[in-house]
């Protein structure tokens, strides 16, 4: 994206993709949180898990003013490949990952959920296309 047509403020544009995730899970029931400490978003810890689960990194870099990276959404992600990693390098044990499939028993149709989350980052970013 090109910040200079939006905010050339990059961390209200972080916190903006992290708005979009929350607002979109948000459709699903799920409750997304922000962790102060750590880019992203989260779900707290509830009667499914004792964790908070990572369900989207973000990662920006930039250049002019035009965003290179964005955010890994985890939709039907395998979560078993977590197992070998340490994922975003958090160490912490009352912090694990976690997808939109694993939270809501159910495979999700990748072409609907883009369709979707694209009209969600438009309202949040005040744009159409």
């Amino acid at each position: 994206m090109d910040l200079e047509e939006f905010t050339t403020d990059v961390h209200l544009f972080v916190r903006n993709i992290e708005e979009a995730i929350i607002r979109y899970i948000g459709t699903y029931g799920l409750e997304g949180i922000r962790i102060p400490k750590y880019t992203g978003v989260w779900l707290p810890p509830d009667e499914k898990s004792p964790q908070y689960r990572k369900i989207c990194a973000i990662g920006v870099h930039l250049s002019r003013w035009v965003s290179m990276h964005g955010f890994a959404f985890n939709v039907n992600t395998d979560l078993t490949y977590y197992d070998k990693i340490i994922p975003c390098g958090i160490i912490d044990p009352d912090k694990t990952v976690t997808s939109l499939s694993a939270e809501t028993g159910q495979i999700l149709d990748w072409d609907t959920v883009a369709r979707d989350l694209s009209l969600v980052f438009s309202e949040v970013f005040g744009f159409r296309f």
